[in-house]
């Protein structure tokens, strides 16, 4: 894949690229909506604690693909209210930090909504992943 940004628009605004490429032919497989809720079913108390569990709930998904972070051509993340949206941009840069160290990244949009499935949910992502073949290598 490859994330580029054209110069005849403006320069993403926040940690997302305007346009990926995908090579020929890949596997599509897509994320359901990831929230803040850990294997034994509790659930993370804060934005910044449900993004982080959210985006590790992506990673665990991603290792039974045996793909990786590269291989995400787009996130869609939906945070409850706009107050805590900096705490959600925290969380995500510390991801992806490790994700995308290179400063190459996925599409990525937020959108801001009143709430979602669950009174205590406040985040949820959910992914686009393009993943060649069985048994390639991980970018």
């Amino acid at each position: 894949m490859k994330p580029w940004n054209p110069t005849s628009v403006p320069a993403p605004i926040g940690k997302y690229s305007h346009l990926i490429e995908v090579d020929s032919a890949p596997r599509w497989i897509f994320i359901s909506g990831q929230v803040g809720v850990r294997t034994d079913g509790s659930v993370a108390d804060t934005m910044h604690t449900q993004t982080l569990q959210a985006f590790a709930n992506i990673d665990a998904l991603l290792d039974e693909m045996n793909a990786g972070p590269g291989h995400i051509v787009r996130l869609l993340t939906f945070a409850v209210g706009v107050d805590d949206v900096p705490d959600f941009y925290r969380a995500r840069d510390e991801v992806y930090a490790r994700w995308f160290p290179d400063g190459l990244y996925c599409g990525h949009s937020l959108a801001v909504v009143a709430a979602l499935a669950r009174p205590e949910i406040v985040v949820e992502i959910e992914g686009w992943v393009a993943v060649p073949a069985i048994g390639t290598a991980r970018p």
